[in-house]
């Protein structure tokens, strides 16, 4: 089915005779670095037509297998802002005639990308909170709202972030990461929105794309960072181009329908088959998900002009990329690569669920190991997904058993070799595909452990929404369970956990602690760039330093059902001379002397000083 949707047409008249149901990007901007566009026109039978742009002197016209489609590369150098007048004619004849915009750039805010100095706040927007309850459902879309359905639409939006900013920047947090926005047309579970099917309009039901930038300038204003969940691997089936493909290869396809098989680790593996290779990389994630073949130079080029114009258009501080080692990795490289050269210090995140720190390492930049291969990712950061599985199992084993216990954060830190850059590990206890952390651990002693570890580990961390008052959810009930509702974001909510009045005891014990160490982690340079320092466990008590030039943490994760006397002796060359110390979550001051007592199960943050 074909839809048309007049958002991305307001610069557009059509005349004539010619039929032009769609021009993307809708608009361009002067000044790129590379001054080369590409303009997808599609229409019915729009491949008859010849394209002339009277002010440009280089104009090419690509003509592919299905006539509905025209690809035209405009040669952008030296053009000044305004409007390029762009004609279609048959026979001489004029049958289509517009003024195409280029607009003059804004100048990006002077925030850094995403790094090693943030907290990120990760939300599902349907989940999170209702802002306007007029947008719920939307004729253009399938899914209509059923809160009472775990896996239907439940009606939050752009618009209930906005209200509630008030409440992630007292939590704390400096960068907000939303799970995907853009229209996902499915007739089920479409909240998910990984299988989207416009790539240059918000999903309706959360609002427009203005109120996507409103939430960017939201965010700035308050020194906050917006990510980007951005999929190359995948668009969902109800994606207008995947129902009228341009060409048979815009896709992978097989006889019959041919799941990936999920082996990531597989670029690197040196025995495995081509069958192998060809099913994980053309293989479908799911059956409402059409595997995209970045192979296909026009498919390419759009991905990367379509994440460019979203940079562009919404001042956007950094990507997630979904399942990023499924995609072809040449050409996922030349996506990033032209990211980059456009906006050079803007991070990307990829996503690769392994829990082997070689495979992950396999994808940052520089890596050692690629580099055997001689590949080269040009990723900046990846999920460090094993450290995760020490997070969500060591606090629940109390044991001293060698593979045990703190030891799994220790052997986690041994392999930090293996990374070119570990500041730039994005690190987490749980996400929107995970069962939540408060979950594995119910008691609140075990979540103070799990962020105290979190926020003065080496990386970038990253929280999931809800945790922060408690919230809990298991992934072997459903993906819905783990994906609540944030109480308080809907009018007719009993409570109003955004609120420390609306908030039981027990939600703000946790929010509380939170916003503690969250806020004290932004004042503190050496757990954001900081050296490690760490010793070998003893009695499942772990101790680590972070440390600058002027400012030195330690960190004593005693995971031990006793209470533990550690002779400070040992751990002399991470003290380095220093006599006093502040625990940072009592704000007890202290001289340090021969032993340091620590409580069974907890986590001492002490800031050093002479």
């Amino acid at each position: 089915m074909k839809r048309v949707f007049a958002v991305l047409f307001v610069l557009f008249a059509i005349s004539g005779q010619a039929q032009l149901e769609r021009v993307e990007p809708p608009y361009w901007w002067e000044g790129m670095e590379n001054p080369n566009l590409q303009l997808l026109l599609y229409g019915n039978n729009i491949a008859q037509y010849d394209v002339t742009v009277p002010s440009l002197e280089k104009v090419a016209i690509h003509r592919v297998v299905n006539p509905n489609y025209l690809f035209v590369d405009l040669d952008l150098s030296g053009q000044q802002a305004g409007r390029i007048e762009i004609n279609l004619h048959k026979e001489g004849k004029v049958q289509w005639s517009s003024k195409y915009e280029i607009k003059k750039r804004e100048q990006r805010p002077a925030i850094d990308s995403f790094n090693a100095t943030d907290v990120i706040y990760l939300l599902m927007p349907d989940r999170f909170a209702n802002g306007d309850p007029s947008n719920d459902a939307h004729p253009s879309v399938t899914e209509q709202p059923n809160r009472k359905d775990k896996d239907g639409r439940h009606g939050g939006d752009i618009q209930g972030i906005i209200n509630h900013l008030d409440y992630l920047e007292e939590l704390g947090v400096s960068a907000l990461w939303s799970t995907p926005l853009c229209e996902d047309n499915d007739p089920r579970v479409s909240y998910h929105t990984y299988a989207q099917s416009d790539l240059y309009r918000i999903d309706p039901r959360y609002g427009t794309n203005e109120d996507y930038r409103l939430l960017a300038n939201a965010l700035h204003q308050r020194k906050m960072k917006l990510i980007m969940d951005y999929v190359t691997n995948h668009w969902g089936v109800e994606h207008w181009m995947v129902n009228d493909l341009p060409s048979s290869d815009w896709i992978h396809q097989f006889d019959n329908f041919t799941n990936t098989n999920h082996r990531k680790e597989i670029h690197s593996d040196p025995y495995a088959s081509s069958i192998d290779r060809k099913e994980f990389l053309q293989g479908w994630f799911v059956p409402s998900m059409a595997d995209l073949n970045q192979d296909n130079p026009f498919l390419l080029n759009y991905l990367i002009q379509n994440a460019i114009w979203w940079i562009e258009f919404a001042q956007l501080d950094g990507f997630r990329v979904d399942t990023y080692p499924y995609n072809n990795p040449k050409g996922i490289t030349l996506w990033l690569e032209a990211i980059r050269k456009e906006y050079p210090t803007f991070n990307i995140v990829g996503e690769g669920w392994m829990h082997n720190s070689i495979q992950l390492s396999y994808w940052q930049e520089k890596s050692p190991i690629a580099a055997i291969q001689g590949f080269d990712s040009k990723l900046p950061t990846v999920m460090d997904f094993t450290l995760n599985e020490a997070l969500v199992k060591l606090f629940n084993e109390n044991n001293t058993y060698w593979e045990h216990g703190t030891t799994r954060l220790y052997k986690n830190l041994q392999n930090d070799f293996l990374y070119p850059n570990p500041n730039k590990l994005l690190i987490f206890a749980e996400n929107h595909d995970t069962q939540r952390i408060n979950e594995f651990y119910p008691e609140f002693k075990q979540y103070q452990q799990v962020l105290s570890v979190l926020m003065t580990m080496r990386g970038i961390p990253q929280i999931y929404y809800g945790s922060e008052i408690g919230m809990r959810g298991k992934k072997e009930v459903g993906d819905g369970d783990i994906r609540r509702d944030f109480p308080g974001g809907w009018p007719a909510d009993p409570q109003n956990a955004f609120t420390r009045e609306g908030r039981t005891p027990k939600q703000n014990q946790y929010f509380d602690f939170s916003k503690k160490i969250i806020r004290w982690r932004k004042t503190n340079a050496a757990v954001h760039f900081g050296k490690t320092l760490h010793y070998v466990p003893r009695e499942d008590v772990y101790v680590y330093f972070r440390y600058t030039d002027t400012e030195r943490v330690m960190v004593v994760v005693n995971n031990s059902l006793k209470k533990q006397h550690l002779p400070l002796s040992r751990y002399s060359e991470g003290i380095a001379g220093n006599t006093k110390a502040l625990e940072v979550i009592s704000g007890t001051s202290f001289r340090l002397s021969e032993v340091l007592e620590v409580p069974a199960e907890t986590t001492l943050i002490l800031e050093l000083s002479l």
